[in-house]
């Protein structure tokens, strides 16, 4: 069974960063896709970086291309998004996501993906 846990969110200064953790279980990022969307109210679910083949193919929505990270640690099973500079627009539910066999390499709907984690609240005060 796959099980994803995010964790990391908070609240935090405009300008300031955040590390968001997503441990995973049940699945190997060297054969799936993992995936961060966030929510922001009122809005929909939107993809902000996926990663396939686990650190071999790391992509970005432009809206944080240049501030935010994401990269893996195999040994713990955890995929972690490094969030620098970040912005009020920032704020959002994040969550993380997997499929096995998916390779992304442009930003894609939720539907693609068939695990999901519970979210994590991230707040940037202006």
């Amino acid at each position: 069974e796959v099980q994803l846990q995010a964790s990391g969110g908070g609240l935090v200064q405009a300008g300031g960063s955040l590390r968001l953790s997503c441990a995973a279980s049940g699945i190997t990022c060297d054969h799936a896709a993992i995936g961060w969307f966030r929510q922001a109210p009122g809005k929909e679910r939107e993809g902000i970086s996926f990663i396939s083949r686990c650190d071999a193919d790391a992509i970005y929505a432009d809206s944080v291309k240049g501030r935010f990270t994401v990269f893996t640690d195999n040994a713990k099973g955890t995929v972690y998004l490094e969030m620098t500079s970040l912005k009020p627009e920032d704020t959002g539910v994040y969550y993380c996501a997997a499929r096995e066999g998916l390779v992304v390499t442009v930003i894609v709907p939720p539907s693609y993906f068939t695990h999901w984690g519970q979210g994590t609240l991230v707040t940037v005060s202006s």
